[in-house]
């Protein structure tokens, strides 16, 4: 980052020119083309920018991604209680925010780099194309990806055409990146991994996998293809907390602490404290504060941390406000420096998943399990790992919320899995124990949890207290879940005939409830 700073303080100070005698006032120390390319700042001062967008605001991702895995919820009735978190869309932000701050920039970075024979810069901007829209696919399904730039026509990809380029190009990304691996030009751009082309070549392996099992149930065969292909490469697969991808906040506050502390619109869930509490997991104490009125927490009280539930009913914002925060420690930006994209728990979960599934190379399914439950502890700083896993008898709790007389907002866990392994159990079993520990350990980092309760129906979350879906948005069953996000207004507007051809694609009508490509609804073996 030094020559990224050098840079735009030197264009703060460099001092104005007359009309006359140019030669004369020709600043030795001008910033030119050349010296741009030298030190790479003509494509290097880009990315910064570009990893700071991956994740939403409040409205496009607190409001959504977040309140829909049931991480966080919020005590604030925003619209009169009708709005994202009670399916009724009032915010759906985020298509811009990828297309205008990480999609246009980096085809800018690309035309650059190719145009100076800079391949690792070229690729490691298609990577990041890649993170961003394998995200925004998974809150609208088809996306503008393959034609997307100068050279495309704007039209968007189905969610087939999309995922077999994301592994087309990985391939290419992954292979640039192995034959690079001393390659030392990202340095001064890169807060993630100091600029180790290795590191990045092992992320991009660790994101084929994850979007391999995105495709299981749709397409088990490319599924087992591209998953068997990640667990083979020799870049290797991120399976150590040091290795973890994390996005730098650049000194900028932790942007879910500003909504908790300064707003207060987001406040620990109802489903965080019944499997939290249930299963006696001290990873509640980094995630969480504890309350400060005990009455609230009269059922529990050795456990002092109260939740709201998702698509709660609410009243008046102050009636939850005292329930528990995330922790203070958030809220300091020299304490918490950057955010987790993908992290070691999740590799080790999904080579759980792998393993159940048959396919090469993903070794045992209880080692790795424990081991993501043993990487997700050691992150957080928890102990007690080993009397967790070996608790068989534990369960997730039910629900009170006590500020509303009745049952208003209660529910009944419907949670039947203990932590503890049981290899004598059906896979089903283990499927449901390996992504209840993927969601926990998935906090912070929402979307892949969210992406995974719609493919497998796990954790068995509480459905949402307050359903406001209708024709306007599309309806969710009474005890169903919102599927995804429509495409955005703005498309809708000045797009018609773009949006008509992605909901073709789609293969049912731009609502809520239509599911995803990936999100069969068939059994999960």
């Amino acid at each position: 980052m030094k020559k990224f700073i050098h840079l735009i303080c030197a264009i703060l100070v460099l001092g104005a020119c007359t009309d006359d005698f140019e030669e004369i006032n020709t600043n030795p120390y001008q910033i030119t083309d050349a010296s741009l390319e030298q030190n790479f700042n003509d494509v290097g001062s880009f990315y910064p920018s570009m990893f700071s967008q991956i994740f939403g605001n409040q409205v496009d991702h607190n409001l959504t991604n977040v309140t829909y895995a049931q991480h966080l919820a919020t005590p604030t009735p925003f619209v009169g209680g009708i709005n994202n978190t009670t399916y009724y869309i009032r915010w759906n932000g985020y298509w811009s925010r990828q297309y205008n701050n990480v999609m246009a920039p980096a085809n800018q970075v690309i035309g650059i780099a190719e145009s100076s024979d800079q391949p690792v810069f070229v690729e490691w901007a298609k990577l990041i194309k890649i993170l961003s829209m394998s995200r925004l696919t998974a809150y609208h399904g088809p996306v503008i990806y393959t034609q997307h730039g100068p050279d495309g026509d704007g039209s968007y990809d189905s969610e087939e055409t999309l995922y077999n380029a994301f592994f087309a190009d990985l391939d290419r990304i992954i292979g640039v990146f192995a034959a690079n691996t001393d390659y030392v030009g990202l340095k001064d751009f890169d807060a993630s991994f100091d600029g180790d082309v290795a590191l990045w070549a092992k992320y991009a392996n660790s994101l084929r996998l994850q979007m391999a099992m995105r495709l299981t149930k749709v397409d088990p065969a490319l599924a087992k293809t591209q998953g068997e292909k990640a667990l083979a490469d020799p870049v290797g697969l991120i399976e150590s907390n040091a290795d973890n991808f994390n996005i730098n906040l650049y000194g900028n506050k932790f942007h879910p602490a500003q909504i908790c502390f300064e707003w207060g619109d987001t406040r620990m869930s109802a489903t965080m404290e019944s499997i939290l509490i249930g299963y006696k997991d001290n990873r509640i104490e980094p995630f969480f504060d504890p309350v400060e009125d005990l009455s609230l927490v009269a059922d529990h009280p050795d456990w002092p941390y109260k939740g709201i539930r998702n698509g709660a009913e609410l009243v008046a914002k102050d009636d939850h406000l005292p329930y528990s925060t995330i922790d203070i420690n958030f809220n300091d930006p020299a304490k918490v420096t950057e955010r987790k994209v993908m992290s070691a728990d999740e590799v080790f979960f999904l080579k759980a998943e792998a393993a159940l599934r048959g396919w090469a190379g993903a070794g045992d399914a209880q080692t790795n399990y424990e081991n993501g439950v043993r990487a997700s502890f050691e992150l957080w700083g928890a102990g007690g790992v080993d009397d967790y896993l070996a608790d068989d008898t534990s369960l997730p709790i039910d629900y009170d919320d006590v500020v509303y007389q009745g049952a208003i907002n209660d529910f009944v866990n419907e949670i039947t899995t203990t932590v503890a392994w049981d290899e004598g159990a059906d896979n089903e079993t283990k499927l449901e124990k390996i992504i209840t520990q993927k969601w926990i350990a998935a906090y912070t980092n929402e979307m892949e949890a969210w992406v995974d309760h719609r493919r497998t129906g796990y954790p068995k979350l509480p459905p949402v207290y307050q359903n406001s879906s209708n024709s306007d948005w599309g309806v969710i069953p009474e005890g169903e879940i919102l599927r995804r996000m429509p495409f955005v207004q703005s498309e809708r507007e000045n797009n018609a005939a773009g949006v008509s051809d992605a909901t073709a694609k789609l293969g049912g009508p731009d609502e809520i409830g239509t599911r995803l490509w990936w999100d069969t609804g068939g059994p999960n073996f």
